[in-house]
């Protein structure tokens, strides 16, 4: 049997969850490529891959997908990679450039707009360069690593994690690890999820983090304390009862504004009890 194909995301949030895949055995199993976030999830609509750390936008318009319980890319307060980048005060912005990288944080930045910050506006798709972005706008959508280089003393920045959870009180989950239904067909879902679950518990021991800090502290130009506030304070990996909370309200309320299509009942890989 061939080797599961996996699209993962070259960003600092993935690096725990990819521990054993990178550092391990795990890696043997499968064949990764790394991409952006939209674009795992068009290798998932397309097929050349089988596994993907897909936005969560992406779960309500991929059909056929399963989702690997327990992991997430999420946050419980502000998560300081999500950034909306303006250059005039927030009641007066009329239109904003978006990173089309994105998807999750893109619906989550018109809901915030159409349900509290002043109603839709003129959304325009852009690279994520925040020179030109803010050159053909009045504000910017960053996200992933550009938005933690960001000096926010220079820039008037709103972090969209905090606000959801300032207007919502919930959690918000930014990605999940999903599979092709079809792709399962004659495996053991169970050792699959295992291998995830348990590349993301090894990715967050302490020795092992401190590896990726140290790592990635150059890489971003920033500091080791940053970076490791960053991945112990401001990212969740874990989908747990309060995270499915928010990702529920994300979902209906992203349906109701028509900023997703309406999602599917979330099916999972088997569980690991």
């Amino acid at each position: 049997m061939s080797r599961l194909k996996i699209s993962a995301i070259s960003y600092l949030n993935t690096a725990p969850l990819l521990w054993d895949f990178e550092h391990g055995k795990a890696g043997a199993d499968f064949d990764i490529s790394y991409t952006i976030p939209s674009a795992c999830a068009e290798a998932l609509r397309s097929g050349t891959a089988d596994i993907g750390i897909i936005p969560a936008a992406a779960y309500a318009t991929i059909p056929d997908l399963v989702i690997i319980p327990d992991i997430a890319i999420a946050t419980k307060r502000a998560i300081r990679s999500i950034l909306l980048v303006s250059k005039l005060p927030l009641g007066r912005v009329q239109s904003v450039a978006l990173d089309r990288s994105s998807m999750t944080s893109v619906a989550l930045a018109k809901i915030l707009f159409a349900k509290w910050l002043g109603g839709p506006k003129e959304y325009v798709s852009m690279a994520p360069d925040l020179k030109s972005m803010l050159g053909a706008c009045d504000a910017a959508l960053l996200i992933g690593d550009p938005a933690l280089q960001i000096d926010r003393k220079e820039y008037l920045t709103l972090d969209l994690a905090e606000e959801w959870n300032a207007r919502t009180g919930r959690a918000f989950v930014f990605a999940v690890w999903a599979i092709r239904r079809q792709a399962l067909s004659g495996r053991d879902a169970h050792l699959i999820s295992d291998k995830f679950l348990k590349s993301r518990d090894h990715g967050l021991k302490a020795k092992n983090l401190e590896v990726i800090v140290q790592g990635w502290a150059p890489r971003l130009a920033l500091s080791p304390e940053s970076i490791r506030t960053y991945l112990t304070q401001n990212v969740h990996y874990y989908l747990d009862p309060p995270c499915l909370e928010g990702l529920k309200l994300f979902y209906r309320y992203g349906a109701e504004l028509g900023a997703l299509p309406p999602a599917p009942a979330l099916r999972y890989a088997a569980r690991i009890e």
